[in-house]
């Protein structure tokens, strides 16, 4: 007896056993379950913002609804794999049996499987073939699913989902990701070369090209379409060998997709502004254009809410254009400049060691540290002499701020920098030394934009965050309610400002704001970080790669992008000015000699003052200024050692005080003296008129020795 004979018995047999009883997934289940490789992270409202790849063990897209799905694939994929797919009840009897002929004496049944039992097998792991063979058993099990899914699902429903979960090549899944990969395309703008090849790629996916081609053109053939082999083979050169890219349709988040989007997601609300985010990213790179010439390549923009600390806006850089568009700005280490001056003046006030009215002097000074001679400079190289501590903030002078930090002390100032969130700075203060005051200590955007929406919030530290918050967070007090008040209301005063800065310059907003820059050492960095009572917005701007920036200060570089996000937050509208809260005395204030007009000053209680006036100079008790303790001194070789000499200088000079080098008098006049150095460790020590030690500093001489021990001369 012929096989082909006994095949309809056996069919016979098995239809009369009682059938497994399939609990396959309704339309709706299939659908809901499908996750694409990609998420989407959505805005605040909803808006969809930014897709990223989250699984890499496959490439899937959205799902397409068979309505834009090419007409001309779904024809040549029943051609190619269920002629007789509309008229059949989920098995084709007639194409099964033809099959039976071929595959019955190998034991094993393949072919003749409809679009409704590949499909089957999809969505039930349990009737996928082992290791690519089905037995009899198996392959009926595999006809009952696909009689149960035609009865439950419609035809264009099994379409639509076999389109979506089958393989085309490689990782590529469904018909989506495969329209993309190969050819670039959206599923509805497959021609019919392209249409043919996918279909001929679904039997074997991975396939040689030639092998693809081939079953390509004997579909067209039998579809009696009007496309050449040649058009055929064309187009797999161009979508087959070469290597498939599949672009995010959406890229206007990509730093906070990464931070947030994880591997199981489909959609995740952010508390971005979709409107907010797509500006700043719009101003970033048009500023960049404008400072190409300039040296200028990467910068980054993040907007938070100050009630909320939800971030509204992060732009971690500009995006293809950027130097390096995968660095995160938002999050990288940079100096920060002058940008840390308003944490520092706060504590100075908020210590009762200033006020906004003391005088600092605006005069050379060098600092000797570790590394050698600190003499800090003015941003416009000049010095004001005797300025108001709002004059110095306001108009960022250098000078100022580190003779605030040598009354504040390193070490507290790095305490309270940590306390602000500052969570790079781990180093102690003689580390960072007297240039903390100008920003030697590498922060990140993030933090300096909480610190200063913290000043923002009346010293109230609260964090960050990148999702939406039904309500902030406990707070945490940072800062004295009332000197953070005073601080901002000088980062608000443009007429203070105007000493370095002018009247009319990008940090003078139309409504109600305070604001501060930074440039670091050789222009590397540039920042502007304000508030108005409701956003805080900090900019950066410079290279990636730490290379200088040419003539690019705060107010040309990062200020002009600031100002532009804040017009755009408050769209034309007005910014009302915080009142002063509890314990912030208001004083008319009036400065000796003139050196500042008269004008409505701010105090904390008990420092509040009427006349301000320099300290007398005989009142300073004198100092030693050079040599500073740790400076090294390298005599000269080429100059005769009896003729090498070393200034003894104090501050103020005071006539009959003394002199001792190493415990030897030294005769002074005038309150210095010249001293003959030796090779060796010395200690310099300065006596009152009464013999008793003022002051006293250790330093090194190196090269060779005097003749004899020193002395003045």
């Amino acid at each position: 007896m012929q096989w082909a004979h006994l095949w309809p018995l056996l069919l016979a047999l098995l239809l009369a056993l009682p059938g497994a009883a399939f609990a396959l997934p309704s339309y709706d289940q299939v659908r809901a379950n499908y996750v694409a490789s990609d998420a989407v992270l959505l805005d605040r409202h909803g808006e969809p913002l930014q897709t990223l790849r989250v699984d890499l063990t496959r490439r899937r897209l959205a799902w397409v609804p068979l309505a834009e799905i090419s007409p001309a694939l779904v024809d040549a994929v029943i051609a190619a794999e269920d002629r007789r797919f509309y008229s059949h009840a989920g098995v084709d009897w007639l194409a099964l049996m033809h099959a039976a002929v071929h595959d019955l004496l190998s034991g094993s049944l393949r072919g003749a499987s409809t679009i409704t039992m590949q499909l089957a097998a999809k969505l039930d792991p349990a009737l996928k073939a082992h290791r690519g063979r089905r037995g009899i058993a198996e392959k009926w099990r595999q006809i009952e699913a696909a009689l149960v899914l035609e009865r439950t699902w419609t035809k264009p429903q099994i379409l639509e989902a076999y389109l979506n979960l089958s393989s085309f090549r490689g990782e590529l899944q469904g018909v989506g990701a495969a329209a993309q990969g190969l050819f670039g395309k959206h599923a509805n703008g497959l021609d019919e070369p392209e249409a043919l090849l996918l279909a001929a790629l679904l039997r074997s996916p991975e396939s040689h090209r030639p092998v693809v081609v081939r079953r390509a053109c004997a579909l067209a053939q039998r579809m009696r379409v009007h496309v050449s082999c040649a058009q055929i083979a064309a187009r797999a050169r161009a979508g087959l060998d070469a290597p498939y890219h599949i672009s995010p349709q959406l890229t206007a988040a990509p730093q906070v997709a990464r931070r947030l989007l994880k591997p199981g997601m489909q959609r995740v609300t952010s508390s971005l502004d979709a409107g907010v985010q797509r500006y700043a990213l719009a101003a970033l790179r048009r500023q960049l254009r404008l400072l190409e010439a300039q040296n200028v390549n990467d910068g980054a923009v993040l907007v938070v809410d100050n009630a909320s600390g939800e971030v509204l806006a992060y732009v971690g850089n500009s995006g293809p254009d950027s130097s390096a568009r995968f660095v995160d700005g938002v999050q990288a280490l940079r100096q920060p400049g002058s940008a840390l001056k308003p944490f520092l003046y706060e504590l100075a006030i908020e210590e009762h060691l200033i006020t906004a009215a003391s005088l600092i002097n605006d005069s050379p000074v060098n600092l000797v540290t570790p590394s050698g001679l600190y003499v800090p400079q003015n941003y416009d190289l000049d010095f004001k002499g005797l300025v108001s501590a709002r004059t110095a903030l306001s108009g960022s002078l250098n000078v100022p701020a580190v003779r605030t930090l040598m009354k504040v002390g390193p070490d507290a100032f790095v305490t309270r920098l940590r306390a602000l969130g500052f969570d790079s700075i781990t180093e102690d203060g003689d580390y960072y030394g007297y240039a903390l005051a100008l920003g030697s200590a590498e922060v990140r955007l993030w933090a300096l934009v909480n610190a200063f929406r913290t000043l923002a919030n009346g010293g109230v530290w609260r964090p960050l965050t990148l999702t939406p918050r039904s309500q902030p967070p406990p707070g945490r007090r940072v800062m004295n309610a009332a000197a953070a008040w005073i601080v901002t209301d000088i980062l608000s005063d443009r007429g203070a400002r105007s000493v370095t800065f002018g009247l009319d310059s990008a940090l003078a907003t139309p409504f109600w704001s305070a604001v501060k820059t930074g440039t670091s050492s050789d222009m590397r960095d540039n920042w502007c970080i304000g508030f108005t009572p409701r956003y805080t917005v900090g900019v950066w701007i410079g290279n990636f790669s730490g290379a200088p920036m040419r003539d690019v200060s705060g107010v040309s570089g990062a200020a002009p992008l600031w100002l532009a996000v804040m017009n755009e937050l408050n769209h034309g509208g007005s910014a009302v000015e915080p009142a002063p809260p509890a314990g912030v005395i208001a004083r008319r204030v009036t400065f000796a000699r003139g050196i500042e007009a008269a004008r409505n000053e701010w105090f904390l209680p008990g420092t509040a003052m009427q006349h301000v006036m320099p300290k007398p100079a005989h009142g300073a008790q004198p100092r030693i200024v050079y040599p500073r303790s740790g400076t090294i001194i390298a005599l000269d070789p080429d100059i005769p050692a009896g003729h090498q000499r070393v200034r003894l200088q104090m501050r103020p000079r005071r006539a009959g005080f003394v002199w001792s080098v190493d415990g030897r008098r030294v005769a002074a006049h005038d309150g210095e003296t010249l001293w003959r150095p030796r090779h060796g460790t010395h200690t310099i020590a300065l006596h009152d008129a009464h013999g008793t030690e003022i002051d006293e500093v250790t330093f090194v001489v190196r090269g060779g020795a005097a003749a004899d021990a020193g002395g003045a001369q």
